[in-house]
């Protein structure tokens, strides 16, 4: 069987950024199936192309690298114009590469069009996933104000869930936005997993890591959408009670609200407060491994409660507990499974009051690191999640 995968932003764990591909991929080939991947360089992606389009190989995956790089920190402008440019370069190997069954994965959501071309001229089998629900995250982030444009997004994306034979969504919440609208098509939930093997390194602190101090990480992007600022008025409360001195923040990541974080760290003097930057994901382990639990604040909107972060299934893999405050079903995870703490959305005091508590109450932890490592073993498995997918591309062959 021969899978083709368009996916703009592929990355391993050389690389600062989701590997759920890489992951996915990795185990099919080595159950003997082809699969090639089309991709692009991505500033957290260890990918990269010195020339317009290359040819790499990555653990028996098969890439064609297309050129046309993306960043945060561009423009929209430019963004837009390379995604568009690379999505119609893809369409040549949609309608050129042999292919049994095709998966587009989005975003950015310009990656339909190659999908749509191997469906409509090839008439190949098309799974479409979604990592986030679009066009109404960029609706509701103000991104698409035209009413021509909104209509126009909004009907791309009916016609890509129609034509797609499969419809994949990253979490129940996308799953279940999906489906209120086109109860028609057929889709399923895929979630992201977490890297039990990347992160089985036992009780390694990182050097220069006072085991003394309760460490407290943040992973990912620090955009405008992950609310950022509640950390730090958390992280300023925490100094106002004389804690600062055993209680860590750390973020690792970049993103455009990164000098505006900075710079309320000198603003209050938080020592207790460090940005890392971007990390490999090899190394990753050693701060998540050392940490109390991790954080994962956002936006409180109908879509970012819907939202799949790797961060959190990262956290579960190193059976640490994650305190966040989404409303979605990250929350109703954690009701069930026991697995973190839930914090309601801009309450900067509740999220100090669970990172006091965690840093504190030995049996609190305890209890909910060991609910997250089994979750992580049994609910969000990448070796049961890939074999799961695999079933479901062979059906659709089939």
């Amino acid at each position: 069987m021969r899978i083709l995968i368009f996916y703009q932003y592929f990355c391993t764990p050389n690389g600062s950024w989701s590997t759920r591909f890489y992951e996915f991929a990795s185990r099919w080939t080595k159950q003997g199936y082809m699969v090639t991947v089309v991709t692009a360089p991505y500033e957290k992606s260890d990918i990269k192309a010195t020339k317009f389009i290359e040819k790499q190989s990555v653990q028996g995956i098969d890439l064609i690298v297309i050129n046309t790089p993306d960043s945060n920190r561009s423009s929209v402008f430019s963004r837009a114009t390379n995604s568009l440019l690379f999505s119609l370069m893809a369409c040549w190997y949609a309608i050129t590469i042999k292919a049994d069954v095709v998966i587009a994965s989005s975003g950015p959501i310009t990656i339909g069009i190659p999908a749509l071309f191997a469906k409509i001229f090839r008439r190949k089998p098309l799974v479409f996933e979604i990592r986030d629900l679009w066009p109404g995250g960029g609706i509701e982030m103000g991104k698409i104000k035209s009413r021509f444009l909104i209509r126009a997004a909004y009907f791309f994306e009916k016609l890509l869930y129609h034509k797609a034979d499969l419809v994949v969504a990253c979490s129940e919440g996308q799953k279940n936005n999906i489906i209120s609208r086109y109860p028609e098509i057929k889709c399923i939930t895929i979630p992201h997993g977490g890297d039990l093997d990347l992160f089985d390194i036992g009780t390694l602190q990182h050097n220069g890591l006072d085991p003394k101090v309760k460490l407290f990480t943040h992973i990912g992007s620090l955009g405008f959408i992950h609310n950022c600022k509640l950390i730090i008025e958390a992280a300023i409360k925490i100094k106002e009670m004389k804690r600062d001195d055993e209680i860590r923040i750390v973020f690792i990541g970049e993103g455009a609200e990164k000098k505006s974080l900075e710079e309320l760290k000198i603003k209050y003097d938080l020592k207790n407060v460090e940005f890392k930057g971007l990390m490999p994901k090899t190394e990753l382990p050693y701060w998540v491994n050392a940490s109390r639990a991790t954080l994962f604040t956002t936006l409180n909107n109908e879509v970012q409660n819907t939202s799949c972060p790797n961060k959190i299934f990262d956290s579960f893999a190193a059976g640490v507990p994650i305190i966040q405050t989404t409303t979605g079903w990250i929350k109703t995870l954690i009701i069930n499974e026991g697995c973190g703490i839930n914090v309601l959305p801009d309450d900067a005091t509740g999220l100090t009051n669970a990172i006091i508590s965690v840093a504190d109450n030995d049996t609190l932890h305890q209890n909910i690191s060991g609910n997250a490592e089994r979750v992580a073993k049994t609910l969000f498995n990448r070796d049961h999640l890939a074999n799961y997918y695999l079933q479901e591309i062979k059906a659709l062959i089939k």
